[in-house]
């Protein structure tokens, strides 16, 4: 379903363009949250009782039939959602309609990655002023994380995707090779699990913006350094040193399968067992069901490696927010659905539906880790999603122009993977293609 289908490693495609951020900010002042205007709970009470019409856009499949059911609620609302196309495409078309000044939804769902963007310019609300701090609780902290940049509340939290180790037992039994818990492990085990058979890699990377970031924020790294239009960007820290070390010996010894993410192919060599893991968001199950279906009973989930024998620390990849719109002339209306969507009766719907929680509540109950999946031969694997969500490594930022960043990935940094280019180099050159693109937009990026 479009609900999970490869949230998200094809976020590379596209870019949000970011010209004249500062005019869009007001100038050079504090572009730190402000709280914006104030609505009350009464307020929201009221324009659910008055009703009246909004328009959500997102390619989230779970957002239907949860409108479905708050209209049925609230008989005098009408919500009309509206794919407007999947991640970069969706936010082309918003920035499109924010340009022209007509056409804007009143809600829009916005990855963690692209929501900093649309809050530094001002085109998402801050809900601050309508009580959304008070919901911190409520949500994990990577996802909350997510929907806070500078200071504000700009969306909260639809979904999550901390990381965890998907892997075919049967590949593993067969070789007699051991699930690796640490990245060193993980090293061992591609190369055995390779030399027991050259069909065999313990991974596909042809490059990947998300993956990169998610594996750097997991060993410690910080590359990115945001405060309100001062950024600092720096891809030879300790924790991005650690990474790229491990990365580049699985490069230089042909380690990794080539094949690209979310193609037959990929899904093929899942399903055949020449893709032995997959290192990714608790999103994924829904994928491997219904794109690899002759990996059923094969697959497991184990914790993500570590850096360091012993350790917890996870990262998040992928995950989304569902933000109103400045432009939005139904504010109360829309954050009162917003409020039944993310922390409501609305999320028993959306996971009914397939999505995967943000909220703590669902991430820790008996029901949700109970629940036994077939495919991975009855293993409850919502335990492990559930532990990966609590030791996400806190503090990560993301740039607020990671859209155009992510999607030159692939001519810098990716060259890693098709050249001589060490992978080091590759990060310095997006590094250095990011920040002259940041100081062109009007930031003070070194």
């Amino acid at each position: 379903m479009m609900y999970t289908s490869r949230r998200n490693l094809l976020r590379l495609a596209g870019a949000v363009g970011v010209a004249s951020v500062l005019a869009a900010c007001g100038g050079g002042g504090d572009d730190s949250g402000t709280g914006g205007e104030t609505v009350s709970a009464d307020d929201v009470t009221k324009a659910l009782q008055d009703g009246g019409e909004l328009l959500i856009w997102s390619w989230d499949t779970t957002i239907k039939p949860t409108a479905d059911a708050f209209m049925a609620k609230y008989p005098k609302v009408k919500i009309n959602v509206v794919n407007a196309g999947t991640n970069a495409d969706q936010y082309v078309a918003l920035q499109n309609a924010l340009q022209a000044g007509k056409g804007v939804p009143d809600l829009a769902h916005i990855e963690y990655y692209a929501l900093s963007q649309f809050a530094l310019q001002k085109q998402v609300a801050d809900l601050t002023g309508f009580g959304a701090p008070a919901l911190k609780d409520k949500f994990a902290p990577g996802p909350w994380n997510g929907v806070t940049p500078n200071g504000g509340v700009f969306g909260l939290p639809l979904d999550s995707g901390p990381m965890v180790l998907y892997y075919n037992e049967e590949v593993f039994k067969k070789h007699n090779v051991a699930v690796p818990a640490t990245w060193d492990e993980y090293y061992e085990a591609a190369k055995k699990l390779h030399a027991a058979d050259p069909k065999v890699f313990i991974a596909a990377d042809s490059g990947d913006a998300g993956t990169t970031t998610s594996m750097i924020w997991q060993a410690g790294g910080k590359p990115y350094t945001v405060d309100g239009e001062n950024v600092t960007i720096n891809f030879a820290d300790a924790g991005a040193q650690k990474y790229t070390a491990l990365w580049q010996k699985m490069i230089d010894e042909k380690l990794l399968s080539s094949i690209s993410g979310w193609t037959d192919e990929w899904f093929q060599a899942l399903g055949n067992g020449t893709l032995a893991t997959l290192v990714v968001g608790a999103w994924m199950p829904s994928n491997l069901v219904s794109g690899a279906p002759n990996g059923a009973g094969k697959w497991r989930v184990a914790p993500m490696p570590q850096w360091e024998a012993g350790g917890t620390a996870t990262a998040e990849n992928g995950g989304s927010a569902m933000s109103v719109m400045e432009a939005s002339t139904r504010k109360a209306l829309a954050y009162g659905f917003l409020e039944y969507l993310t922390n409501g009766e609305g999320v028993k719907t959306r996971l009914d539906n397939g999505a995967f929680p943000a909220t703590t509540a669902d991430l820790n109950s008996p029901e949700f880790q109970a629940k036994e999946f077939e495919y991975f031969g009855g293993q409850k694997i919502n335990e492990l999603f559930a532990q990966s969500s609590a030791n996400v490594v806190p503090g990560w930022q993301y740039l607020p122009f990671q859209v155009y960043a992510n999607s030159i990935f692939k001519d810098t940094a990716g060259q890693a993977y098709i050249t001589p280019t060490k992978l080091a180099d590759g990060l310095k050159a997006w590094q250095d293609a990011s920040i002259k693109y940041g100081n062109e937009q009007g930031f003070t990026v070194k």
